[in-house]
């Protein structure tokens, strides 16, 4: 027995692969950890990517009997196994394991027969038993014992009983398949009450082992008086068919004997016989008067379909006689279970650019139920970008992507998996899972403006910041951290960007150096925000930065300007002028724009403010009234030049007034005008020439605007127009338009290239839409003075 039981632990019996599935075979009772078998070398599998695969066994089992290594791929028992607790009275023990491989997503199915040993005895439910046999039984009566009981199964459970040596009794086995081998006590020779009026056996129940190992029980014969008619059964056959689950107290059936003897001896009683497998009396009753068996547990199909049972007949005589009868109850399947779902999810999380057909999760359904009760179809929402597909294995399904997926639009989807049979009236069940998508770099950053326009007021401190620039990822982590930097190609464009700086992780912008608006009017650059993403991903922005004007220079005098450089000049009039003579005009100019450059003219001193006026606006000098014998004959006048910034600057100019007698006057007019005529002649060479490059760097500038303006997005435009009424105070306007108005700015001159900042209206004038109204206005404004009319 021992070299047996060691013989069974020490190898695997069998093994075979077929449909995706290997079977193997081991003994019960083997020690932990003996090899059941090679799964990774039969199914061909690379045992170094085993671990890194994760493979296992799927069980739902706290304390599985089996496990597998990942290091070598071998099948181990993890406890002892008791075949007997494990598939109870069985004749086969297949024990069916799903293992599992990730990445790719694998599934096999390992089927362990469990075979049974010979460790239990044959054992009887007493050690002793009565019978009372009537003296006149006739030879050939049976007497039904109770069966020996063997906790192993197939060859290892009762296979013979032994009858003691005797002269009245035989034995017979009746075989009842599942219920074992039933023990008959057959009356082979008549009985004599007076002779023997009982009779001892020993029925010995043998096992198939080798050796065999055995039970026995001791029975008594007690021979009674004359009973002698039995009772007899209405029909040969007792057949039902019974639905599962019926209420307690539903007659099944009513069996009917009868018996030809009188008064206690034809009385027919009814019970079950004493070999009936207690599960079988703890779901049905008999009424031992009426002989209906009745429901007292609940009948499941479930558990088993078909009940045979063994009823009595025993007539009420002083050594009564019994009849049996095996009555067939079949169990009628109702649809009383819901299917079951069981969802094994192989990824924590699935990237959102994984293609339509990815194996998300393994779905199993079951219902215990046969027929079409037991028929599952799974389904899942259509408004979902996931699908069920059948598997090649009966009622497996895998859960995969029917579409592309986007975690900026979604990124956890709550999956319900429907199951539903297809009886009447169907039932259902449902389970829920989540299925995360994980992120992949798949979007540029996006700035919040584009292009970004900024203002920025000259005489900045460097080195600070002056503006910034923010960008955005839809993405998240890494790929959604973003970095900035300026681009520097080297392109006339970008060539400012070497006096900025940015922060590249907040987009703030430095600048290296302090602008002068007076020398840089705009300028713009590219800045580039890149993700952290693999491969990362990047987009750029167009900033356009206008310089505001600071009102940083004093007015300059043009005239009158001495020969050593100062504001002084001379200024002779005959004494015989009238009131209003322009005795001259004091003309000067302020590099800065706006208010910061409209001058306004003062007489700071004056010899005699009754003689001598001064035009605020112009610079003119006049007279105010004619001069008399008692003025002096020269005059000082100071003129004060300042500008209308919130911090005015000034300058001042000094001219001396002569008074002389007409006839000087004209002699002096007559050296001045030749003096002039040659000054003039000078001057119109260097105007020519002055006029000829303002000219073509006009046209230049205008070229470069208009390729400015067709690269912005901006919804205003800028237009340059020279003043051509030029007076000598080197004053322009300039024209442009913003949404459905028009603007005439009026100032200083600008250089070429200059630009109006917009929401500005320091020395402007809103004028009319041409395509509305057409009119004339009069400008009297800063340092010119002109009246015609304008046709905007």
């Amino acid at each position: 027995m021992r070299g047996y039981l060691i013989g069974c632990v020490a190898a695997v019996l069998l093994w075979r692969l077929a449909s995706a599935q290997i079977r193997y075979s081991i003994s019960e009772e083997v020690n932990e950890g003996t090899v059941v078998g090679n799964i990774a070398k039969d199914l061909g599998l690379d045992k170094s990517t085993l671990e890194d695969r994760r493979y296992r066994i799927v069980s739902s089992n706290a304390d599985p009997l089996f496990h597998v290594n990942q290091n070598d791929g071998i099948l181990y028992v993890s406890r002892k196994i008791d075949r007997e607790e494990v598939c109870a009275q069985s004749s086969t023990c297949l024990l069916n394991l799903k293992t599992v491989l990730e990445n790719p997503l694998e599934v096999h199915y390992i089927r362990v027969e469990v075979l049974d040993i010979n460790d239990h005895s044959p054992s009887f439910p007493e050690k002793d038993t009565t019978l009372e046999i009537s003296e006149n039984v006739l030879p050939g009566a049976r007497f039904q014992l109770k069966a020996s009981r063997d906790g192993d199964s197939g060859h290892f459970s009762v296979q013979q009983y032994k009858l003691s040596q005797n002269d009245h009794f035989r034995l017979e086995v009746k075989d009842k398949g599942d219920d074992g081998k039933i023990p008959i006590l057959v009356v082979q020779k008549s009985f004599d009450r007076e002779t023997a009026g009982s009779h001892s056996l020993v029925l010995t129940a043998l096992d198939g082992g080798k050796p065999p190992k055995s039970g026995e029980i001791n029975i008594l014969v007690n021979v009674l008086d004359i009973n002698d008619n039995a009772p007899l059964f209405s029909k040969d056959v007792y057949s039902v068919m019974l639905d599962e689950n019926v209420p307690v107290g539903t007659t099944v059936i009513q069996v009917n004997a009868t018996d030809l003897d009188d008064g206690s001896n034809g009385d027919v009683v009814y019970s079950f016989s004493k070999s009936m497998n207690q599960n079988i009396l703890n779901i049905f009753d008999i009424d031992s008067s009426t002989g209906e068996i009745i429901v007292k547990g609940l009948v499941d199909y479930e558990q088993k379909d078909k009940y045979e049972i063994e009823i009595e007949a025993s007539d009420k005589g002083f050594a009564p006689l019994t009849t049996e009868k095996s009555v067939i109850i079949k169990i009628v399947d109702v649809n009383d279970n819901a299917p079951e779902i069981e969802a094994t999810s192989f990824s924590s999380s699935i990237p959102e650019d994984s293609r339509p057909g990815t194996t998300v999760a393994l779905i199993s359904v079951n219902d215990l139920d046969s027929g079409l009760n037991g028929k599952v179809i799974c389904s899942i929402g259509e408004d979902v970008p996931f699908a069920l597909s059948p598997s090649l294995q009966d009622k497996m399904y895998s859960l995969i992507t029917k579409s592309p997926l986007d975690r900026e639009k979604q990124s956890q989807y709550d999956l319900t998996i429907i199951a539903k049979d297809a009886g009447q009236p169907s039932l259902s069940s449902e389970k829920t899972i989540s299925v995360v998508v994980s992120d992949v770099n798949d979007n540029s950053p996006e700035f919040s403006l584009s292009p970004y326009t900024f203002y920025v007021t000259e005489g900045n401190e460097p080195g600070t910041s002056v503006f910034s620039v923010k960008a955005s990822d839809r993405d998240e982590n890494d790929n959604a951290l973003i970095s900035y930097h300026i681009l520097r190609d080297g392109s006339e464009e970008n060539k400012l960007a070497s006096f900025l700086n940015i922060n590249t992780e907040n987009g703030d912008i430095l600048a290296l150096k302090s602008f002068d608006f007076e020398t840089l009017k705009t300028f713009q650059f590219q800045v580039v925000a890149t993700d952290s993403g693999t491969p990362s991903l990047s987009n750029n922005v167009t900033v356009n930065v206008f310089i505001l004007d600071q009102n940083d220079n004093a007015p300059v005098i043009l005239y009158p300007v001495s020969s050593n450089g100062s504001a002084e000049g001379v200024e002779e009039i005959p004494r015989n002028v009238n009131a209003g003579h322009l005795v001259t005009k004091v003309r000067a100019y302020d590099a800065d724009i706006g208010y910061n450059g409209w001058l306004l003219f003062s007489l700071q001193e004056v010899t005699d403010h009754s003689l001598f006026g001064l035009d605020r606006y112009t610079g003119q000098i006049r007279t105010l009234r004619s001069f008399t014998e008692t003025d002096e004959a020269e005059h000082k006048l100071v003129i004060l030049v300042k500008d209308n910034g919130n911090v005015s600057l000034s300058a001042t100019a000094t001219v001396i007034v002569k008074v002389v007698e007409p006839k000087e006057a004209f002699a002096a007019s007559d050296v001045k005008s030749s003096a002039k005529d040659e000054e003039d002649n000078n001057v119109t060479f260097y105007l020519m020439i002055t006029l000829g490059s303002v000219s073509v760097l006009f046209l230049i500038s205008i070229i470069v605007l208009i390729a400015m303006q067709c690269s912005k997005t901006t919804d205003y435009t800028s237009k340059y127009l020279q003043e051509t009424n030029y007076d000598g105070t080197l004053c322009h306007s300039i024209q442009y338009r913003s949404g459905d108005k028009r603007y005439m700015l009026v100032g200083p001159r600008m250089s070429i290239g200059s630009t109006i900042v917009p929401g500005s209206h320091a020395n402007t004038l809103v004028l009319p839409d041409r395509r509305r109204v057409s009119g004339e206005v009069r400008l009297f404004f800063g340092c010119f003075d002109f009246s015609h009319p304008l046709s905007i």
